[in-house]
């Protein structure tokens, strides 16, 4: 049976296909434990967040920098929806939505003179849509949590 991997993995940044060297994406939940004279009693929910990076070749990351010269620069990017899925010949898949993804330069030169490696361009990302992050079609948040955001 063939497994999903990496290399499985097909990456849309808005409407741009791109092919990336590495991924991430990070949600961060401050959900935290309740407590009535310092004994846990249930729990309080927090505040959340999502960011994430991409590691870009050349190539690839001449999509982004084609979107910001038509926006005028790469602030100026307004935010992308990334998509990261996944399927194998035997059906396994896999799906993760990122909405709103704010793009940020990070990490834009890394040489080694030794050679040996791509030249790869880090382009890091903040989500900043109350759609927040989906994984295999399901909401991170609740409903009640977007109430009057969406």
């Amino acid at each position: 049976m063939q497994r999903l991997s990496g290399k499985n993995i097909d990456v849309t940044v808005g409407d741009m296909r791109v092919r990336v060297a590495k991924a991430t994406l990070d949600i961060t939940d401050n959900t935290a434990v309740a407590s009535d004279g310092g004994v846990p009693n249930g729990h309080v929910d927090g505040d959340v967040s999502a960011s994430g990076e991409l590691e870009l070749d050349i190539a690839n990351f001449k999509l982004i920098k084609e979107a910001a010269k038509a926006a005028g620069s790469y602030r100026g990017l307004k935010p992308f929806d990334l998509l990261f899925y996944g399927k194998t010949a035997d059906g396994e898949e896999d799906k993760v939505e990122a909405f709103g993804c704010k793009l940020k330069l990070s990490s834009i030169l890394d040489v080694d003179s030794k050679g040996g490696e791509k030249l790869l361009r880090k382009v890091s990302f903040d989500v900043t849509s109350p759609n927040f992050v989906r994984i295999c079609g399901v909401p991170y948040l609740r409903k009640d949590e977007t109430e009057g955001l969406l």
